[in-house]
């Protein structure tokens, strides 16, 4: 027998918790922009320091002043410099920036920042600080985001520390493909914990879930888990830091903790919390449920030393449980229910696999695609000693999926090399605004690959955020164009466009690649089963041959579905209803005698 296992990787789960993280950016304001105090900090004041069965009722168990700097910064040692006397100029950009006209400010500031105002090493920094912080408040995010990573790349930069606290603010200001968790990475947690005080907890708790992250995508998942528990249950980032720590204990193959992260996270949603940046509730609380099941699902399957499938029956009924609690509106509700299929297959429940597999086919879902679904039939018929069912299952399989693997590997040697990156957004672009040439059979598949959400998220920052601030850029006064600043402005906006077409390009070839592999591997699967199945017929003639007789095999019935008072039969006759989707069932008759 064949082990399914699901794949439940912390990339999938990434990928659909990445919906939940940062909304969207803000419109840019008409006039004057309005002023903003970074999390944490009062405004106005400085920074506070700071053969089995499954059992479907089993149990379930305003400015910030510390940018003000009179050259009485503290060296550390180690090459960090000093801040001696401003230049004139240097003090009036200042007052500039003390009087919140940033514009006028931003202008002066660059000028001391680039050396070009004869001012010390120390005051330079201080300038880029107070720059970068000008840009913010001037809504040009990504350019400010720019000038805070390279402070945050300079552990010795007389800002360094302060600047953590205007990126733990980005990162509510840009999504998540800004990639500002990597610049969160630079900094300990032992820097973090200076937050760890009565008055910013809240910042204390999102900077801690921001370094595990890092840490997470960094697969330093036990590192990660010690800074996501940190994250205490009053704060608003509480939720995201439990499904984080629930994968994390997934890829270290705890499923234990990990079931308990998961349970946290719908017991906290049922509790009311909320949480900041998660714009569907309900759907978080879905994939918990779908991950809790996925989870024992891979626990229940075990091999022996002789490399044969052990199943244990309390964690896969836990499975189909889970499964079966992710909400019918859900949409992940469809791929529960196939990914349950597996687990009755595995049961031995075929009606129920088969039943569920039906519904998968539903009208309801025409932009469903589960070719899996055909190789688990013919898996089904093969185990029933169905031979010639499922040889002609497998036969309609490749002669539908055949030609469409040559379309799909062809048009990946358009754009799947490294290098085409470029071409790889584009083609992904051109399929989102229906422009694309794939044909009408290949065509849903390659949308059905390039519709997860964190694709989605890295076109959105392209086409919507960095667009705003591009259109930002235009409409700003022609003395701003015009300055050397306006120039860097634009240059690192062109950079940062570049660098995002290519993150979101290298995506599009990672997901169009995984779905081809994946129906490559369903295809091989196929060619797997038809060479079984000749070995299976061959032994059952040699076996009669032997005998000296031809016989009828006694064929075993099991599945059929007797009423009751609570319950009664509709047979299919063709025609699909909503209430019934989920409640299939197919009789199964197997030849492989008594």
């Amino acid at each position: 027998m064949k082990v399914k296992s699901i794949r439940v990787c912390a990339l999938s789960f990434g990928l659909c918790l990445s919906s939940y993280l940062a909304g969207p950016m803000e419109a840019m304001a008409q006039g004057r922009p309005r002023k903003e105090t970074p999390r944490g900090q009062k405004p106005g004041g400085k920074p506070v320091e700071t053969g089995v069965s499954i059992d479907l009722d089993a149990p379930a168990n305003a400015k910030p002043q510390d940018a003000e700097a009179d050259g009485g910064a503290k060296s550390s040692g180690g090459g960090v410099s000093q801040a001696g006397k401003m230049t004139e100029e240097a003090a009036a950009a200042k007052r500039l920036f003390d009087g919140g006209k940033y514009n006028d400010a931003a202008l002066a500031l660059f000028r001391v920042a680039k050396g070009q105002t004869g001012d010390d090493e120390g005051n330079k920094q201080i300038a880029q600080f107070n720059l970068a912080i000008s840009l913010f408040y001037l809504r040009f995010y990504q350019t400010s985001y720019g000038i805070f990573s390279e402070i945050a790349d300079r552990p010795n930069h007389l800002k360094f520390s302060d600047a953590l606290l205007w990126l733990s603010t980005l990162a509510e200001k840009l999504p998540e493909p800004a990639n500002i968790v990597e610049r969160i990475g630079k900094y300990s947690s032992d820097q973090i914990g200076r937050f760890n005080n009565p008055n910013q907890k809240d910042l204390y708790w999102h900077l801690n879930y921001l370094l595990g992250q890092f840490k997470y995508r960094d697969r330093k998942y036990q590192e990660a888990i010690g800074l996501f528990a940190k994250v205490d249950r009053k704060s608003k980032r509480f939720l995201q830091a439990q499904f984080f720590n629930g994968i994390s204990y997934v890829q270290l193959k705890q499923s234990v903790p990990a079931v308990k992260s998961f349970q946290r996270v719908v017991q906290a949603i049922d509790d009311g919390a909320e949480g900041e940046g998660i714009d569907d509730i309900a759907r978080l609380r879905d994939l918990a449920f779908l991950s809790m099941a996925r989870t024992y699902y891979s626990a229940s399957i075990r091999l022996d030393d002789s490399n044969v499938p052990q199943i244990d029956a309390k964690k896969l009924s836990l499975a189909v449980k889970y499964w079966n609690r992710v909400d019918t509106s859900s949409e992940y509700w469809l791929d529960g229910l196939f990914e349950e299929s597996w687990a009755y297959f595995m049961a031995g429940d075929y009606p129920r696999a088969l039943g569920n597999i039906h519904t998968t086919q539903a009208p309801y879902f025409p932009n469903s695609f589960y070719p899996e679904a055909e190789i688990l039939r013919a898996q089904i018929y093969f185990a029933t000693c169905q031979y010639s069912d499922a040889t002609t299952i497998v036969a309609r399989f490749k002669k539908k999926y055949e030609p469409v693997q040559k379309e799909l590997t062809a048009l990946l040697g358009q754009f799947g090399k490294e290098g085409q990156e470029q071409q790889a957004y584009y083609f992904f672009n051109d399929i989102k605004t229906g422009k694309s040439k794939v044909s009408a059979e290949a065509k849903p598949i390659v949308e059905i690959a390039l519709s997860d959400r964190q694709l989605l998220k890295h076109r959105d920052y392209i086409i919507r955020v960095l667009a705003d601030e591009e259109k930002l850029l235009a409409s700003a006064p022609s003395s701003f164009r015009s300055s050397p600043l306006g120039a860097e402005v634009k240059e690192r906006f062109d950079v940062a466009k570049a660098n995002a077409i290519k993150n979101a390009g290298v995506l599009v070839q990672e997901r169009y690649r995984r779905n081809l592999d994946e129906l490559n591997e369903h295809l091989r699967d196929g060619a797997k089963i038809l060479i079984d199945i000749t070995a299976a017929e061959r032994g059952q003639l040699e076996a009669s041959a032997a005998s000296g007789k031809f016989t009828q095999e006694d064929a075993k019935v099991f599945g059929v579905i007797r009423p009751d008072e609570e319950h009664v039969i509709w047979p299919f006759n063709g025609e699909y209803w909503r209430d019934e989707l989920g409640f299939y069932r197919q009789v199964v008759i197997s030849k492989c005698g008594r």
